[in-house]
C-alpha cells in the first residue's frame, strides 16, 4: 500500500485545488520563456528569411531594423558589380502607424526589389505574391485585414492580394510587403499643401540665383516634382542586401565593400547578432528576472504546502513510529507528494499553455529543450521544497500518538 497515494485520494480535492494553482504559476514561466523565444524569432524573422548573405547600410548605423539607415538608389549598382556577388537588391523597412476602424493600425511596412523580389518565398495561407510594380500588397494576418480588400496609404490606395502567416516585426507588429517603389511612396508621403510651398520655396530660391536668372527655363523643373529635378536623386533606400556566389566567403567581399567610406557592411550572421544584442538584450534581462522571481515564488509555495500537509498529519505520523515504521516509510510518502504535486502541476501548466499561448499577442515558442530543462527545474524545486517537510516529520514525537 502506497501511503503517499492513499493520502492523496482522502484528501483529493485539496490536491487537484493546489496542483492548479501550482499549474497556474509554472504556466507563467513557461510563457515567459516562451515569449523570449518568440522575440527572438521575431527579431530575426525577416534577416532569416530574405536570404541575403551581406547587408550594405548607412556608415555608422546598425542596419534598418535597429535604427534608420538611408543609402542612395545608386548604392545599388555599385554593389552589384563587386566579384563574388551574383545579386543585389533593395531593401525598404520602416514602421508606420494609421488608424482602421477608428483603432490604431501599427504595419511595418517592408520594400521588395521589384520585379527580382516578387515576395514568392513568403509564407503565404491566402492569395498571391506581388504580380505588379504598383498599388499591391501582402499582409500579415495579425494585421486583420482580410483578402482582396483596399487600403489607403499615404495619396494611393492599395489591394491585399495576398495574406501570410507569422510575418511580425521585432516589436510584435504585423508587416506588409510592398515594391520598393510603393513602399517609398508611403515613407516620403508629404501633404500636398507641403509640396505646393516646397515648390513655390524653390522658385523663389531660383529667382534669386544666377542660374535662375542667366536660364529662366530652368525655374520652370523648380515647380515640378523632386524626383524630376536631377540635382535631388531620387528617394533613398534603407539597404542594399546581396547574395553570393558559393565559392566566395563573405569575409572576402566585406573586406571590399569596408573600404567604402560611405557605408557599414554586416554579413547575415552580425547583423542578426546585432538584433539579438540590441533590441533583444534588455527584453532578455527583463523576462529572466521575472522567470527567476516566479521560480522561486513557485518553491516556497511547495514548500509551505508541503509543510502545511506534514503539519497536519502529525498523528497519523506519530502512530507510525510508535508501531515501528521506518523513518524511511514516512519520508517517502512525504518526498513522493511532493513529486506527485510538481508532476501534476507541470502536466496542467503544459496542456493550459497550450491552450492559452496561441492567443497571446505576442508570438510564444516553447521549444522540446525548454520543457526538458524546465520539468528538471520543477523537480529540482519539489525535492527541495519537501525537505522543510521532511524535517519536521523526522522530528516527531512518537509519544504525541498517545496524546490524542
Amino acid at each position: 500500500m502506497n501511503l503517499a497515494v492513499k493520502d492523496i485520494r482522502h484528501n483529493l480535492g485539496r490536491f487537484a485545488l493546489t496542483s492548479f494553482g501550482i499549474g497556474m504559476l509554472l504556466m507563467m514561466v513557461m510563457g515567459m520563456v516562451g515569449i523570449y523565444r518568440g522575440m527572438i524569432e521575431d527579431a530575426t524573422l525577416l534577416i532569416d528569411n530574405l536570404g541575403a548573405d551581406i547587408w550594405v547600410v548607412q556608415n555608422n548605423t546598425r542596419g534598418p531594423f535597429a535604427e534608420v539607415s538611408r543609402v542612395p538608389r545608386n548604392l545599388l549598382d555599385r554593389v552589384a558589380v563587386i566579384p563574388g556577388i551574383t545579386n543585389a537588391r533593395e531593401f525598404i523597412y520602416h514602421m508606420i502607424q494609421r488608424e482602421r476602424d477608428g483603432k490604431p493600425l501599427r504595419i511595418g511596412v517592408v520594400g521588395l526589389s521589384w520585379p527580382l523580389d516578387k515576395g514568392e518565398w513568403l509564407p503565404l495561407i491566402a492569395g498571391r505574391s506581388l504580380s505588379q510594380a504598383h498599388y499591391e500588397m501582402v499582409a500579415d494576418q495579425t494585421l486583420g485585414i482580410p483578402l482582396g480588400e483596399k487600403l489607403r496609404l499615404g495619396k494611393e490606395t492599395f489591394s491585399i492580394v495576398g495574406i501570410t502567416k507569422g510575418m511580425i516585426s521585432s516589436g510584435g507588429d504585423g508587416l506588409a510587403f510592398f515594391t520598393v517603389k510603393d513602399a517609398q511612396l508611403i515613407q516620403f508621403d508629404t501633404p500636398g499643401e507641403a509640396v505646393r510651398l516646397e515648390r513655390a520655396s524653390r522658385l523663389e530660391r531660383g529667382a534669386k540665383a544666377d542660374i535662375g536668372l542667366s536660364q529662366p527655363s530652368l525655374l520652370e523643373r523648380a515647380l515640378g516634382p523632386s524626383s524630376s529635378i536631377p540635382a535631388l536623386g531620387p528617394p533613398m533606400i534603407s539597404a542594399v542586401i546581396a547574395t553570393l556566389h558559393s565559392s566566395f566567403e563573405p569575409s572576402t567581399v566585406v573586406s571590399v565593400l569596408s573600404g567604402w567610406r560611405d557605408v557599414s557592411v554586416y554579413t547575415a550572421d552580425e547583423q542578426r547578432q546585432l538584433m539579438l544584442k540590441g533590441m533583444v538584450e534588455m527584453a532578455r534581462k527583463q523576462i529572466g528576472l521575472f522567470t527567476a522571481l516566479l521560480t522561486f515564488i513557485s518553491a516556497i509555495i511547495m514548500a509551505l504546502i508541503l509543510y502545511t500537509l506534514t503539519l497536519e498529519k502529525v498523528h497519523e505520523i506519530a502512530l507510525l513510529k510508535l508501531i515501528g515504521a521506518p523513518n524511511r516509510v514516512i519520508l517517502s510518502m512525504i518526498l513522493q507528494q511532493a513529486i506527485f504535486l510538481a508532476m501534476a502541476g507541470y502536466g496542467i501548466a503544459y496542456l493550459a499553455g497550450r491552450k492559452v499561448f496561441p492567443n497571446f499577442p505576442r508570438r510564444v515558442i516553447l521549444l522540446n529543450s525548454d520543457l526538458i530543462t524546465l520539468a528538471l527545474i520543477v523537480l529540482g524545486i519539489s525535492i527541495a521544497s519537501s525537505i522543510l517537510g521532511i524535517y519536521k516529520a523526522v522530528s516527531v514525537n512518537p509519544n504525541e500518538a498517545l496524546a490524542g
